[in-house]
């Protein structure tokens, strides 16, 4: 598993595009800066690993493109120690992001083969999120709620109710909600009937899919 100077020199010319781009937050910069992103990809295309893209990553799903990971990142503005829920781990490269940025990490995959996957390698780059698991994100992890924080690396049509009942007062779900095209969507928890709404623009995610055993 080779991370060479090469690869810091692309992180550092990925991260300034990311700031470029709007990303202010120094720590999620600094994280982009130190995870080796060509680990989370087949080998064969670790020349993709540092452009600002989405990529297939197996099971129809994609690695996310670096900016929506830091976007997404950056409106959670972690505080360290805080316990996060990240519906879809998909490559783990999101999931490394977090736990660099100092979150206890809950972490639910649908997907058999990536979860194996994603379970194995994590470990190996010195990630380790408090909990991995394989279920069906709409339905959240209640056992170990309430949350800090929860984020949603795949399109859903609605929010899913679980989900917000699974976040803490004062708490924040970043989502991104619709078909094709998926607004992102930031809910905040005021108590506990009432939920504050922001929105940030268009983006483009695979679809959150329901009901796996």
């Amino acid at each position: 598993m080779k991370n060479t100077s090469k690869h810091e020199g692309l992180r550092n010319q990925l991260a300034k595009l990311l700031e470029d781009k709007g990303i202010k937050d120094k720590k999620v910069l600094e994280a982009i800066k130190k995870i080796p992103r060509h680990l989370f990809l087949d080998s064969s295309f670790e020349d993709f690993a540092y452009l600002d893209k989405a990529f297939p990553i197996g099971a129809e799903q994609t690695i996310s493109q670096p900016y929506t990971v830091a976007f997404q990142s950056q409106l959670l503005a972690i505080k360290k120690g805080e316990k996060i829920l990240e519906i879809g781990t998909g490559s783990g490269y999101q999931t490394a992001v977090l736990c660099l940025l100092g979150a206890t990490v809950y972490t639910i995959e649908r997907q058999t083969e990536l979860f194996k996957k994603t379970k194995l390698l994590l470990p190996k780059l010195g990630i380790n999120p408090k909990h991995l698991s394989f279920g069906d994100g709409y339905k959240g992890l209640p056992n170990h709620a309430p949350f800090d924080s929860i984020i949603v690396t795949a399109g859903a049509p609605v929010i899913p109710k679980p989900l917000m009942a699974q976040l803490k007062i004062g708490g924040k779900l970043v989502i991104p909600i619709g078909e094709k095209i998926q607004i992102m969507t930031m809910l905040i928890r005021k108590n506990e009937t009432q939920f504050e709404k922001h929105e940030f623009g268009n983006f483009k995610f695979v679809p959150l899919l329901e009901n796996k055993n």
